[in-house]
């Protein structure tokens, strides 16, 4: 018989998932930050889009879970987003404060990266990398 909780490939990630959101926000507890606000952060400095929708679009996840998550990035005062764009699109920026927290956020970020890494190893920490982003594209 099927084992769902050894090949059902939803668990199976979700758990991974777990176990990875849980490593980098302990990394990142000191400052303040978890994981989902700190690529948020790294998404919004590296200018990859210009609103929120195509912020929402690139993370792949939900326009409305995004906004919740920029109020309370901005409620910080970690960024700033402006109600004018084009097409009446909302844009956001990190503000002084967003660039001091991302800057310092980088190297607990790196340290915690290193460390799954390093318990992967570097073979397998590529395969699954590769095999991610191939299913993030295909999606």
């Amino acid at each position: 018989m099927l084992s769902i909780g050894k090949e059902c490939m939803a668990l199976r990630s979700r758990m991974a998932a777990r176990t990875i959101t849980r490593a980098y926000d302990a990394a990142l507890k000191p400052i303040g930050l978890r994981i989902t606000q700190f690529t948020v952060l790294a998404c919004i400095a590296t200018e990859l889009t210009n609103s929120i929708s195509g912020l929402a679009d690139y993370m792949a996840v939900e326009r409305t879970t995004l906004t919740r998550n920029l109020q309370l990035l901005e409620k910080k005062g970690l960024i700033k987003i402006f109600d004018e764009g084009y097409r009446r699109s909302r844009q956001m920026r990190l503000t002084d404060q967003g660039r001091a927290k991302l800057d310092a956020a980088i190297p607990l970020w790196q340290n915690a990266q290193d460390e799954l890494k390093e318990k992967m190893g570097q073979d397998e920490w590529n395969m699954v990398s590769a095999g991610l982003s191939m299913l993030t594209k295909s999606v």
